[in-house]
């Protein structure tokens, strides 16, 4: 039996969609994707993919309190296991992440702790690491703070730029994300 996974992304939606390629795989059914941007490529690819989406963006509710009910009455309309954020662009509340307490996954460009919050790539290669990765981790009430499932690293060579080395991190995401859902999938079965 599959696990209901829904996929929460807030721009371009290339993780989302890997996900979704990649779900027989790993031993999910991604039932639902859930934006807090209308206008998100991640849209476009959920209709191409045939999954349902639910766009809620934060500035139609009184309340972060009421946004993010909104989106916990979704997720558990569609019976859903697990929470797979994929480029989700917001900080889910203490309520939000004990309601599904280490069911939300979260893909980050960096080797945590180092380089937490939303700009891991370029802060790694501002401060001229050699080594820089991407960390697939559960979310905790911290910034980028859960416990790690799996890293993997990336090598930065002499006349990298913040664009190749972005490419390389984005391609080693691709791989990574699926391993490390399978894993978190296949500690859940019991």
């Amino acid at each position: 039996m599959d696990y209901k996974v829904a996929v929460m992304a807030s721009g371009g939606g290339s993780n989302f969609e890997n996900i979704v390629r990649h779900s027989a795989d790993i031993g999910i059914e991604v039932c639902v994707m859930i934006t807090d941007h209308r206008d998100a490529y991640a849209v476009t690819r959920a209709e191409k993919l045939g999954i349902t989406y639910y766009a809620i963006e934060r500035g139609d509710y009184p309340s972060r309190a009421a946004h993010e009910a909104k989106i916990i009455k979704i997720l558990a309309e569609f019976e859903v296991a697990y929470v797979v954020l994929a480029g989700y662009m917001r900080i889910l509340s203490s309520h939000f992440i004990s309601t599904y307490d280490r069911r939300i996954v979260n893909l980050h460009p960096s080797l945590l702790p180092a380089f937490k919050g939303k700009n891991g790539i370029e802060e790694a290669f501002n401060y001229g690491v050699t080594v820089s990765g991407v960390t697939v981790h559960y979310v905790d009430a911290g910034v980028d703070a859960g416990e790690i499932i799996m890293q993997e690293t990336v090598r930065i060579r002499d006349g990298e730029t913040l664009q190749t080395l972005e490419e390389k991190i984005h391609q080693l995401e691709y791989w990574l994300y699926p391993q490390a859902l399978k894993k978190v999938i296949e500690g859940g079965k019991s």
